[in-house]
């Protein structure tokens, strides 16, 4: 999850809802003002949205492409029931329509995905590895975690879910964070009391998980790289830094930011983001 700094959608970005094979997405879509160097795709991470997104979106479409944030299912502004599919495979294949949907059948997309983004990532790619152009792992790493805070405070969030309700967890998460302005708090609370507690339950035990799937990624031929904010704090920088190493890359560093970069720094993202999807 992302803090934005500010709720006003930035001109150049289209709110809206696309339909899919696999149902109806929320996104925020900016679209350059002449030709398109192509489509990029971006997702979302644990408890995030696509306003974790959108500051770097009109940036991408000055440069020169066609650039889409979506809410995952049962995100935000994406519906989803407590009974509807939240597997790595069900979101991936979200992931897949959704692209089809907004670029076209036949063509392929850059997919950038932040955080627990990064994970499903790896497994839109692997299913469909023709509907992609390069994948892009921003403040991700291979799989779940294996080492952290993170062991301990996920089972306690999935129990939380469960015992408090989402207002409870919000509220308690919220009482141990530096505070930030009226509207930008309102936005949190409506962002995180709009997610179904099954598919952030579900996300949860993925990023305990997953498996680490790198390996299968390098061996596809589609070209991966690992992005991170410099004090990102989720996967450990060691951790990102043999990924790369896996995936035959380096780690790109985005000065000035943390576990967001997209909001944090968003014109040092795109600067860092652009030579990957021109090669």
């Amino acid at each position: 999850m992302s803090t934005p700094k500010t709720l006003r959608i930035p001109a150049g970005v289209d709110v809206g809802t696309v339909s899919s094979v696999r149902g109806d997405f929320a996104v925020h879509d900016a679209r350059p003002s002449g030709e398109s160097s192509g489509h990029v795709l971006l997702v979302p991470g644990f408890t995030g949205s696509k306003e974790d997104l959108t500051p770097i979106l009109p940036l991408l479409a000055r440069a020169g492409w066609h650039a889409t944030a979506y809410d995952q299912r049962g995100q935000y502004e994406s519906a989803g029931a407590d009974s509807d599919d939240y597997s790595l495979d069900g979101l991936a294949a979200d992931a897949i329509a959704l692209r089809e949907a907004v670029a076209g059948p036949g063509t392929a997309s850059h997919l950038l995905g932040h955080s627990f983004g990064g994970v499903l990532a790896q497994i839109a790619v692997l299913t469909a590895p023709q509907a992609w152009r390069s994948l892009i792992l921003l403040c991700s790493g291979p799989g779940a975690f294996a080492v952290g805070a993170e062991l301990k405070a996920l089972p306690m969030f999935i129990n939380a879910v469960d015992s408090v309700g989402l207002a409870g967890v919000h509220d308690f998460q919220q009482s141990h964070r530096p505070r930030v302005a009226p509207d930008i708090a309102a936005f949190l609370r409506a962002r995180f009391l709009a997610n179904s507690p099954a598919g952030l339950k579900s996300l949860a035990r993925h990023l305990l998980e997953a498996p680490d799937r790198i390996d299968d990624i390098a061996a596809l031929g589609v070209p991966a790289f690992v992005v991170r904010g410099q004090d990102d704090n989720a996967w450990p920088h060691e951790v990102q830094d043999a990924m790369a190493v896996r995936l035959d890359t380096e780690v790109l560093v985005v000065e000035d930011s943390a576990h967001s970069p997209a909001v944090e720094n968003p014109a040092g993202t795109v600067r860092t983001l652009l030579p990957l999807l021109r090669r």
